[in-house]
């Protein structure tokens, strides 16, 4: 039986670039002919969009790596290599990507979304690209660049409009499963919910005259949730994005805590987690009405609006259509962004300096790009890879980060000894 699974990782590979040609122009009554060696293909990329076909991260579990196509090399006659496919990677509205040390490239929130994870190579070029009048014959082309290739964390949060907040065994799932279609497992025992749902209620007809909103079941917070106890970060974040919360207080007689000091408890672990998550509008029900002993607690004295059972179905219509109509309220107050999708493409990041035992390192796509040529050996194609590097401004860059001369760089596949021009 799948299941429901909110954090996961996935690897992304780029393709590769394919490589330029090195090829002349043979043709009959055709002397010397000029350089001919197309470019190759560039590498596809592999993107992470949000999709509402998919509600679960399950799919990362067992299978989580995902690769773009390589790009076709060159050959003679300027004929260009065809680039790879692009891989799309669809995951749930709502995720968050982050890198391995926890910063965040992307939230994905709405379906159509769009993060470039891993930025295909670029095909190097032919030799027909190399011609000037000063080289009329170059014999050398471009390597194609290697795709970009790294592990992502996601997470998901829920997308509801309302958020049903209470402890364990309080009734939530119970209720959703009476006023959506939603079908969580039921069951009397503490933790019965180990993963959220979301339901869809109506209110009214369809078209205008009603309204329409998704409900989701937390499962129960303890106290301690925002400090992790219980699994809590993974169940708090699930009320990130909710416009309303319902907190529900159990009044069965025999329940841990009364009604007062269990809403205390749950605010407080809200106030904790993200101290915004007080601000949005709340209802507070008394749950499990059909199982309190009379006197019953006065929804006064846990600042209670309304009092309901989901087994009986009391107030569960008074309590759908004030959620509605607060649902109506901040979705005026506080509308949600454009659902016009979003590319996030990370910046690129040039070239980097760094020291090591063996001398300097210069590191970066740009800079690799300058040294990735096919024959390094060949004096034109070093003229060329000192030129590119020149300015780009490596050589300033290395002198200001301390190099001297005679100091050993490395750039890609390359190793030289820096020299200081005048």
């Amino acid at each position: 039986m799948a299941g429901f699974i909110d954090e996961a990782q996935v690897h992304v590979k780029a393709g590769d670039g394919g490589a330029g040609a090195v090829a002349f122009r043979r043709e009959a009554h055709v002397s010397r002919g000029g350089p001919d060696g197309g470019d190759g293909g560039n590498g596809g990329d592999v993107y992470l969009e949000a999709s509402t076909n998919v509600v679960s991260l399950l799919g990362f579990r067992d299978h989580p790596h995902r690769r773009a196509e390589n790009g076709a090399h060159g050959s003679g006659a300027k004929r260009f290599g065809k680039s790879g496919e692009h891989t799309v990677v669809y995951v749930p509205e709502g995720t968050v990507v982050h890198t391995l040390d926890g910063a965040v490239l992307a939230d994905l929130a709405v379906a159509g979304d769009r993060l470039l994870a891993a930025q295909g190579g670029r095909g190097g070029r032919g030799n027909a690209r190399f011609l000037t009048n000063r080289l009329r014959a170059p014999a050398f082309a471009e390597q194609g660049e290697v795709g970009e290739e790294r592990w992502l964390n996601l997470e998901l949060k829920l997308l509801a409009d309302v958020a049903l907040v209470g402890f364990p065994n309080v009734g939530k799932s119970t209720l959703i499963s009476r006023i959506s279609a939603a079908k969580p497992k039921i069951a009397d025992y503490p933790f019965t919910t180990l993963e959220p749902h979301l339901g869809v209620v109506r209110v009214g007809g369809r078209g205008e005259g009603g309204t329409e909103y998704t409900v989701a079941d937390i499962p129960g917070l303890i106290e301690g949730a925002s400090e992790g106890k219980g699994l809590g970060f993974q169940f708090l974040r699930h009320i990130e994005r909710a416009r309303a919360l319902v907190i529900l207080v159990d009044l069965h007689p025999h329940a841990e805590r009364p009604p007062r000091e269990q809403l205390e408890v749950l605010l407080e672990e809200l106030r904790r987690y993200r101290p915004e998550l007080l601000e949005r509008p709340r209802i507070v029900v008394g749950s499990r009405v059909d199982l309190a002993e009379d006197p019953r607690p006065e929804p006064q004295s846990y600042d209670g609006e309304l009092e309901i059972s989901a087994v009986t179905g009391a107030g569960l219509d008074e309590l759908t259509h004030r959620l509605a109509a607060m649902v109506a309220r901040v979705r005026r107050e506080r509308p949600s962004r454009s659902t016009a999708p979003v590319l996030h493409r990370p910046v690129a990041e040039g070239f980097v300096i760094s020291r090591s035992d063996d001398g300097f390192v210069v590191t970066g796509r740009d800079a690799t790009r300058a040294v990735a040529l096919s024959d390094l050996t060949d004096v034109d194609a070093l003229a060329h890879v000192h030129r590119r590097l020149k300015r780009l401004g490596v050589d300033k860059a290395l002198a200001r980060a301390g190099a001297r001369p005679g100091d050993p760089v490395t750039i890609g596949n390359l190793s030289f000894t820096f020299e200081q021009e005048d």
